[in-house]
């Protein structure tokens, strides 16, 4: 991914006004509902040289949650579903990144969701990186994995008179991220 681009090796802080980290559902077995995090923080560090060094952190504020309807949100903060109160962040940390082909990442970590960790694998596509009208390298990616919310604790639901239940136990988890790369302190010491 490097072949006569930028330098991509190094710190990078996840842009929460450019990124989107969501998810979909269906709700009463007919219509997806989607929504994102608003407030995300993160961090990667990228070295080519030594792949095994390579790291993601990436934490989500819960009480964020935005699927465009207030009441259903409220639901989502509640100790039926995510119970903001007690576990007021989302969090996942990589234990080893892959190239697996051109533009082909495999990130596979620890994702924490109320107190439930459980490892989990993501396919990444790469999706580039420029340097942004700022002066600032930035890079993007993207993905998405199925996961079932009830291992992580998500347990509510309502059975459907015709057979059925409301929400999906299956949810789709959804990543589209712009990382900027941060100044390497030789140059910060050398722009001094």
């Amino acid at each position: 991914m490097t072949d006569n681009g930028p330098d991509l090796s190094g710190d990078w802080d996840i842009d929460p006004g450019h990124s989107r980290i969501g998810f979909s559902a269906k709700h009463a077995m007919v219509a997806n509902v989607r929504g994102a995090f608003n407030d995300v923080t993160g961090t990667l560090h990228v070295d080519f040289d030594d792949p095994e060094k390579s790291n993601a952190e990436i934490v989500l504020k819960v009480a964020s949650i935005d699927s465009r309807n207030a009441q259903r949100d409220e639901h989502l903060r509640s100790a039926d579903f995510f119970d903001v109160e007690k576990y007021p962040d989302i969090t996942f940390r990589s234990t080893r990144i892959e190239e697996v082909g051109e533009h082909a990442l495999v990130v596979s970590g620890d994702l924490t969701i109320r107190d439930v960790t459980k490892p989990i694998t993501i396919p990444i596509e790469f999706t580039g990186a420029q340097v942004d009208a700022f002066g600032v390298l930035r890079a993007g990616f993207e993905g998405t994995r199925r996961i079932d919310r009830r291992e992580y604790g998500l347990e509510w639901n309502m059975a459907l008179d015709a057979g059925g239940w409301l929400v999906s136990e299956k949810i789709t988890l959804e990543f589209e991220i712009s990382a900027v790369k941060r100044e390497s302190a030789a140059a910060d010491d050398a722009a001094a």
